[in-house]
């Protein structure tokens, strides 16, 4: 298939469903906080604004979550099918810390979901805040352990090699090992960014149409406070997390840097942009700012990075990708951080309502946490090869004995089902998004005799009709 053998094919496969996947538990990491903050100020407030946009969001919830278990579940048995190298050599680590996920963070979600999704009039309010609290407790539960499993294939620790198998003799080294905090922080914060531009982004539509009601007013407005705040936080996380990346991965730095040998003592420039050049070995048309390559990775002037020149070629991460996939995410986050003091100029003039120019720009902001994301998931994943397990297993030892045939049907035949099926959910979550919040209707618990039930499923959550209200009356 387009001249790609079955290994490369077997790459594709798997970057493909990771980043359909990636998106969904992303946005529901942050709605899920965000519900229990909507929750809470309604038991404290009863103001009826909250609890409407707590019945909006908790609609959007649950048909992102359901296609985030839908997406999910494919790549679990990627594991086994496309790379079974990587299976064997590391199962017994990797197998039971997701199996900690289910068991912790997977179980307290399902555990917990259907009174928060269903039992708004069939409990007390306590117990249905607490259901609330426990699902989004679930959700970094389960950032903790997938984000554990991964750093562990990044900087790996508290293991031992018996006949070619990585056998745990520490657990606690083996979760804490030395890039899980940097990296955990920093992928729960890129979730809370990006749940809170979808959240700015659907304010702003509504704004841009003249919506603005209290409700509207206020989602928006807790998504800027959240820019704000949140988005400078994690450029310091960032750059907490390079400095540990430089430490245990420099080839990783290196590429990203597009940094192919040092001169002399020279310190490291940065190289704003350019094209790395694999096969030339250097990288073409490069803008370069003297000393701020060291004084960003070393905090110093006149310390260098290591230089790609400085590694086997066959131990080099392709510099081309990440080079550019690195610049896009920071370039996003640094837009991300303009929005928030954007919106802190537009309140203190009080015009943050009112301003259009601002308001096309929430919205078109709207995708970029998510392309953040992907952005640095590419950057991280590719900057780690050509190893699956650093410096232990390479990623042409873990790939399963498949044909190429087989390899290119079963990338076609998941581009066709995800294009369709998730295509469909979103649209369809696009919908809910503009119709926007709607007074909640009280009305008395389900299950008496002759009412109607709704099943037990997160889709139930949402509503099946977009009819314009207005047009009721």
């Amino acid at each position: 298939m387009f001249g790609l053998d079955a290994f490369e094919l077997a790459r594709i496969q798997f970057a493909f469903t990771v980043s359909f996947h990636i998106i969904f538990p992303a946005i529901t990491i942050g709605l899920a906080s965000f519900l229990m903050v909507l929750e809470a100020l309604w038991l404290k407030t009863k103001n009826e604004t909250w609890r409407d946009l707590y019945h909006f969001w908790l609609k959007i919830f649950a048909v992102n979550f359901g296609m985030g278990v839908v997406s999910g579940l494919v790549m679990a048995y990627q594991f086994g099918t496309n790379w079974s190298g990587f299976s064997a050599y590391a199962g017994s680590i990797t197998g039971p810390l997701l199996t900690y996920e289910v068991l912790t963070a997977f179980f307290l979600e399902a555990g917990f979901l259907g009174v928060m999704m269903f039992g708004w009039n069939r409990v007390g309010p306590g117990l249905h805040f607490f259901s609330t609290c426990m699902v989004a407790l679930g959700t970094l539960m389960s950032t903790f352990w997938i984000l554990a499993s991964n750093s562990f294939m990044h900087t790996p620790q508290g293991y031992e090699i018996v006949n070619n198998q990585l056998i745990p003799v520490d657990w606690l080294k083996v979760v804490f090992n030395p890039s899980f905090p940097y990296r955990l922080l920093h992928m729960a914060t890129a979730a809370f960014l990006a749940s809170t531009f979808f959240v700015g982004a659907s304010g702003a539509w509504h704004l841009l149409r003249g919506n603005k009601t209290p409700a509207v007013k206020r989602m928006f407005s807790m998504a800027m406070w959240m820019a704000l705040i949140v988005a400078p936080i994690q450029a310091v996380i960032g750059d907490a997390h390079g400095l540990n990346t430089l430490k245990y991965q420099p080839a990783k730095i290196a590429a990203i840097e597009g940094h192919w040998e040092n001169k002399n003592a020279e310190p490291t420039p940065l190289i704003l942009f350019g094209w790395p050049d694999m096969q030339a070995e250097e990288t073409k048309y490069a803008l370069e700012v003297p000393y701020l390559g060291s004084l960003i990775l070393t905090h110093s002037l006149d310390k260098q990075i290591p230089a790609l020149k400085s590694f086997p070629p066959e131990d080099r991460p392709n510099s081309t990708v990440v080079f550019w996939s690195f610049r896009i995410m920071v370039a996003l986050g640094l837009l991300m951080i303009a929005a928030g003091i954007w919106s802190l100029i537009l309140r203190f003039r009080q015009r943050l309502y009112d301003q259009r120019w601002f308001h096309r720009f929430v919205l078109v902001m709207g995708p970029s946490g998510l392309l953040a994301i992907l952005a640095g998931w590419f950057t991280t994943e590719i900057g780690r090869q050509p190893w699956v397990v650093y410096g232990l297993l390479r990623t042409r030892d873990a790939v399963s004995a498949h044909g190429t045939l087989h390899m290119s049907i079963s990338l076609l035949a998941f581009i066709l089902v995800y294009g369709s099926v998730f295509g469909v959910g979103l649209m369809y979550l696009l919908k809910l998004v503009a119709r926007g919040p709607q007074p909640y209707e009280e009305h008395a618990p389900e299950g008496g005799p002759g009412t109607p039930r709704t099943p037990a499923r997160p889709l139930s959550a949402a509503d099946e009709s977009f009819d314009d209200p207005q047009e009721k009356q």
